[in-house]
């Protein structure tokens, strides 16, 4: 059945607008609950009513409509390198910063600090995605920046204005700004993925030189010479990037916008990346044209140090993937409960039942698990917790983030053509969606990273062991298909041929096992069969004979 179906009966249905996008969705709460989060209970539950408003849905909209500019010139011809937004953008920035989605559980630590922001992120990735980039490469970069506490340009003059909820957009030297963001850069057009292979060069200035550029904050400086190919965003107000110090290797800098003598740095934006999704987004290409930057970590240990903060975006990928999964969910679920085919509703006919039920165990299945891995994040101390998050880090983003694309697809075609069209949000999600899977680390470079993790401790294993116990031995399909997968998991992973299927096993057990544990028994049951029983597919709507669909839909979108 299509929206062009000349026999359907065509209601007309309100957007799925002015919905607490929180109140609505029990499996996020609760899973909220159990990881540990609930004391941000009250403060989600406004971040839910104020991003489900049709007011947020128009920013976001008007955000992604009108697309970020270069101006590279300014009136007399001095380069300004300045990326201009639309106002939705910048009032979309300060929802997303004031609610502290870049940086709360590093200005309020504590227990369910990473599972609480992860809530947030995940409620936040329902409306526009775009904003969630600088965002989470703010929020990232604070570890790493973490490394650098000796030198007082870093430690004194910017981690306050990171750790602020004041968002604030003006192009001036940090110390007149309220609030920070922090971009990064990695990948060059020759390397890609092969960051080793990067040709960036910096070379230490020396110490008299340095003095007379920049008085008493001289210490550590470098000068960096060469480009990226994709740097993001260029209007952050610092960078972290990787180049090949002169002595020592590749290391990691940091690099701001504005020197401390107040003049801008020679980063040379090139252009705005011309991308299929993420539209309302700003990435470029750089050139750094004896551009200064400060080492953080040391020197030769740049992959080491930039890794503390791709593990954390590889974290909100999942959790970006997962929330725009979830909006989709709801936008197919919305239409089909409002429009009548053949005299009943869309949302009460067999195998629509069986694709849209199918959908909201992908859904709640993806939510469970991000938080779950947030709490990892959260209990980082703990040796087993920390393997853990080692594991289900790539492995998650591999498979979530490869899941979303074929997703967001089946939930258009629930609208049919009105799905396909831009007045729609469906559009838009879909084009969204396969940036998590590509961005910081494509599936491959996840799966192989699962592999190191195994191959490099036998604790990774034990420590998926310990997880997946958790669920018992009451339910024979999820006790075999584990005994099967740790089997495998004895020994050297060497094979690489397989890694993709290993990753998303690791994953649906995982899933299983959080749902056996916590879901209702009705979600639980329906996951086994179509998951482990028999192998997902790559279409929706394969649920087995017997699920009870309507129980699954009447979960996945609480009425409003």
């Amino acid at each position: 059945m299509n929206a062009f179906d000349t026999h359907e009966v065509f209601n007309q249905a309100t957007p799925f607008e002015n919905v607490n996008l929180f109140a609505c969705d029990p499996a996020l709460i609760e899973a909220l609950l159990r990881e540990g989060g609930g004391a941000a209970l009250q403060e989600l539950d406004a971040l839910g009513d104020r991003l489900g408003r049709a007011e947020t849905y128009a920013l976001a909209r008007l955000a992604n409509i009108h697309t970020p500019e270069l101006q590279q010139f300014d009136r007399a011809g001095r380069r300004i390198d300045e990326v201009l937004f639309h106002p939705a953008w910048h009032e979309l920035m300060a929802i997303l910063v004031g609610a502290g989605a870049h940086a709360s559980p590093w200005a309020s630590p504590g227990p369910g600090a990473q599972v609480a922001r992860a809530a947030a992120y995940l409620l936040v990735g329902q409306v526009e995605n775009g904003t969630q980039c600088p965002v989470t490469m703010t929020y990232a970069s604070v570890p790493a920046l973490r490394q650098a506490l000796d030198l007082p340009q870093i430690a004194q003059r910017w981690l306050p204005k990171i750790l602020s909820r004041d968002y604030d957009p003006r192009s001036l030297p940090v110390e007149q700004k309220r609030g920070a963001l922090v971009g990064m850069g990695m990948t060059e057009k020759q390397g890609g993925s092969d960051v080793r292979s990067n040709t960036t060069r910096a070379t230490q200035v020396p110490p008299a030189e340095a003095q007379a550029l920049f008085g008493d904050e001289a210490a550590g400086a470098w000068r960096i010479v060469g480009h990226k190919w994709f740097f993001s965003a260029p209007q952050c107000d610092a960078h972290l990037i990787l180049a090949q110090a002169d002595e020592g290797g590749l290391s990691c800098f940091f690099l701001p916008r504005y020197l401390p003598d107040g003049s801008r740095n020679a980063i040379r934006v090139q252009r705005l990346k011309d991308k299929l999704g993420n539209r309302s987004n700003a990435s470029s290409e750089v050139e750094f044209t004896h551009a200064y930057g400060w080492l953080v970590g040391q020197p030769g240990r740049g992959i080491p140090t930039i890794l503390e903060m791709a593990s954390h975006t590889r974290l909100d990928c999942v959790l970006g993937s997962a929330g725009i999964m979830r909006a989709a969910l709801t936008q197919a679920l919305h239409h089909a409960r409002q429009r009548a085919v053949f005299g009943k509703p869309l949302a009460e006919q067999p195998l629509m039942q069986n694709v849209l039920a199918d959908l909201a165990l992908e859904s709640e299945a993806a939510t469970a698990f991000a938080l779950r891995l947030a709490r990892c994040f959260d209990e980082k101390d703990d040796a087993g917790q920390a393997m853990l998050a080692r594991v289900l880090t790539p492995a998650g983003k591999y498979w979530i983030c490869k899941r979303g694309p074929g997703f967001g697809f089946e939930a258009m075609e629930v609208l049919g053509g009105t799905g396909y069209v831009e007045e729609a949000p469906l559009a838009r999600l879909y084009r969204e969606l396969p940036v998590n899977s590509i961005w910081e680390g494509s599936g491959n470079v996840m799966c192989l990273d699962v592999l190191r993790a195994f191959g490099k401790s036998p604790a990774a294993r034990d420590a998926l062991a310990a997880e997946l116990a958790l669920a018992g031995d009451e339910h024979p399909a999820f006790a075999a298909y584990r005994t099967r997968l740790l089997a495998d998991l004895d020994g050297p992973q060497t094979d690489e041929f397989g890694a993709r299927q290993l990753s998303e096993r690791i994953v649906l057990a995982v899933q299983a096992g959080l749902l056996l544990r916590h879901a209702p028994p009705f979600i639980a049951q329906a996951f086994l069969q179509s998951r482990l029983a028999q192998a997902p597919g790559g279409a929706y709507g394969r649920l087995p004979a017997g699920t009870d669909c309507a129980a699954i839909l009447a979960r996945a979108l609480r009425e409003y």
